[in-house]
C-alpha cells in the first residue's frame, strides 16, 4: 500500500493531455497572452482613463493631432480626443461584437448539426442544403445589404431602431444568421461519428429521449470542434465588423470601434497617418492572435494529433 500513494500521488499532480500538448504550441501560448492582455486593457479601460486624467469623449479643438505625451500615449485625433483611450474603449466595442456573434453562430450551428447528424433521413438532407446554401452566398455583399436595411421600415420602434446600441445589436444579429455554417458541418460529422457508439446505444436502449441524448452523451464528446471553430470565427467576426464599420455600416458614432476609427482616420491618412495606422495594427494582431489560438487548441484538443 505504501509503494502505491507516491504512484498515485505523482498522477494526480500531472498536467492534463491538453495542457501538454498545448504548451507545445508556442505560438498558440503568445496569442492567449497577448489577448489576455488586449482584453484587460479593454475592460479597464475607465480606470485607465481616470488615472490619466483624460476624457474619451470631450472634444478639444485646440489640441488637434497632438503628439504623444505622458498623457495623451498615442497622442490625439482631429477633434483632441486621447487615441489610446478610445482605442481602449473601441477595443471593448469590437471584442464584445467578436464574442456575442461567434458564440451566437456556435449556438445555430451546433443545433443544426446535432439534429441533422443525429436524426439523419429528410431533415438531414434539408439542414444541410440549407447550410450549402448559407455557404452559397457571397458573405461580404449580403452583409453590407442586411446592414443597410432601415430597421424602423421593419415595424422595429423608432426609439429602438434609432438608438445609439441598435447599430451594436444589427452587426451581432446579422453575422450570427450567418455564420453559423462552419460549427455546423462540424458538429454533424461529429455527431455522425458518436451516435454509432455503445453508450448512446444503451441511452435509446434504456428509453432515453432524442433530446436528452444529444445533450448529455452526444454533446460532451462533440465540444472540442465547437470550441476550435468558435476561437477561429471570433477573429472573423471582428474583421468583419471592422469592414462593416469601415464602409460606414457597422457600429455607428459616437459608440468607438476600431472599424469606424478607421473610417475616421481614412480622410486623414495623409495629414495624420498614425489614427489609422494604431487602430490597423490592434485589429491585425487581434485577429492572428484568434487564428494562431484557435490552431493551436485544435492540435491540443485533436486525439490524433501529431506533433514534433
Amino acid at each position: 500500500m505504501s509503494s502505491i500513494a507516491p504512484l498515485t500521488g505523482a498522477a494526480q499532480s500531472e498536467p492534463p493531455l491538453f495542457w501538454l500538448r498545448l504548451r507545445r504550441s508556442r505560438a498558440a501560448l503568445v496569442s492567449a497572452v497577448i489577448l489576455i492582455i488586449i482584453t484587460s486593457l479593454a475592460l479597464l479601460a475607465p480606470v485607465i482613463e481616470f488615472l490619466l486624467g483624460v476624457d474619451a469623449t470631450r472634444v478639444d479643438l485646440f489640441n488637434q493631432y497632438a503628439a504623444p505625451d505622458s498623457t495623451h500615449w498615442l497622442g490625439t485625433d482631429e477633434a483632441g480626443r486621447d487615441v489610446f483611450v478610445r482605442l481602449l474603449y473601441g477595443g471593448r466595442i469590437s471584442l464584445l461584437v467578436g464574442l456575442v456573434a461567434a458564440l451566437g453562430a456556435a449556438v445555430i450551428g451546433t443545433t443544426i448539426g446535432l439534429f441533422a447528424g443525429y436524426h439523419g433521413g429528410w431533415l438531414d438532407t434539408v439542414l444541410m442544403r440549407t447550410t450549402d446554401g448559407v455557404i452559397a452566398l457571397p458573405l461580404l455583399p449580403l452583409l453590407i445589404v442586411l446592414a443597410a436595411i432601415d430597421l424602423s421600415k421593419l415595424g422595429i420602434p423608432e426609439a429602438i431602431a434609432n438608438s445609439e446600441m441598435a447599430s451594436l445589436y444589427r452587426i451581432v444579429f446579422i453575422i450570427a444568421i450567418v455564420g453559423w455554417t462552419t460549427v455546423a458541418r462540424l458538429v454533424r460529422a461529429a455527431t455522425l461519428s458518436v451516435r454509432t457508439r455503445e453508450f448512446v446505444r444503451a441511452a435509446e436502449a434504456m428509453g432515453a429521449s432524442s433530446a436528452k441524448i444529444m445533450l448529455r452523451h452526444i454533446l460532451p464528446n462533440v465540444v472540442s470542434p465547437i470550441i476550435v471553430a468558435t476561437t477561429l470565427s471570433i477573429g472573423v467576426v471582428i474583421l468583419l465588423e471592422s469592414v462593416l464599420s469601415f464602409l460606414g455600416l457597422g457600429i455607428q458614432p459616437p459608440i468607438p470601434s476600431w472599424g469606424n476609427m478607421l473610417t475616421n482616420a481614412q480622410e486623414l491618412a495623409t495629414r495624420a497617418p498614425a489614427l489609422a495606422i494604431w487602430p490597423g495594427t490592434v485589429i491585425f494582431v487581434t485577429v492572428m492572435a484568434f487564428n494562431f489560438l484557435g490552431d493551436g487548441l485544435q492540435d491540443a484538443l485533436d486525439p490524433r494529433s501529431v506533433r514534433r
